[in-house]
């Protein structure tokens, strides 16, 4: 009988606390009207010190709620920094690869500028379509790879990044800890990647397996129509 009773009362203060939260948002002047219940209703401080009125309560909450939009806004500034300095980045590429005019003085910038402006240890390009001139093709970018490390990047639709592929075998050094491998194709037309640009770090977070690719591919294209600039001058 007491257990009854006492569960009779628990669903009366809940219908209770209900109707009082229906009243008070159905009274939008109730605190206005009655201005003094705010300093003079007192609730546990929910950061433990005591009570506090319900206006400080509210004052405390406001305050959390802006230090969480602070927290926010601080890494949208900090998000939108980081993209302004890689695109001024990418934009200084594009303007070191125009420069270039002879295509190993290009492979050498494009090596250069990545390991320096990008932070990467290691850059490597293979190039499988072979132009006519047959002394550019002793170039070590038309050294030969496995057909199914081509045939894997021509399948990649967006940049690979993580660990490195076993299909990719040794042609990185096996101290990187982390790759990108970008295939090199003449978007404008939709063909099957001619290349590709690997990318390697030794330090495991530079390429993740869940990281934006956006940047990658704006590079991707810009040395793939960099060096088909040259190859096509070469007769390809």
């Amino acid at each position: 009988m007491t257990t009854m009773l006492q569960d009779n009362q628990a669903q009366n203060i809940a219908i209770s606390a209900d109707e009082v939260s229906d009243f008070l948002r159905s009274h939008t002047h109730f605190f206005e009207q009655h201005a003094s219940l705010l300093s003079e209703i007192y609730l546990p401080s929910p950061h433990g010190n005591g009570a506090i009125s319900l206006a400080e309560r509210q004052q405390l909450a406001q305050r959390d709620k802006i230090r969480v939009l602070e927290v926010k806004l601080a890494d949208l500034i900090e998000f939108a920094e980081e993209n302004d300095a890689t695109s001024n980045k990418v934009h200084n590429l594009s303007i070191k690869l125009i420069s270039n005019q002879n295509f190993s003085a290009l492979q050498q910038q494009i090596a250069e500028s990545l390991q320096q402006d990008f932070a990467i240890t290691q850059s490597l390009i293979r190039i499988w379509l072979k132009p006519s001139n047959s002394a550019i093709t002793k170039d070590a970018v038309f050294t030969s790879v496995p057909e199914d490390f081509s045939d894997w990047v021509m399948s990649l639709v967006k940049p690979y990044c993580g660990a490195k592929p076993a299909v990719t075998g040794d042609l990185l050094n096996n101290h990187l800890q982390s790759f990108a491998f970008i295939p090199l194709s003449k978007k404008a037309e939709n063909q099957r990647a001619f290349g590709v640009l690997i990318l390697g770090a030794e330090d495991q977070q530079r390429f993740k397996a869940d990281m934006g690719t956006m940047y990658l591919e704006r590079i991707g294209e810009l040395v793939a129509a960099a060096l088909l600039n040259h190859l096509f001058a070469l007769h390809l």
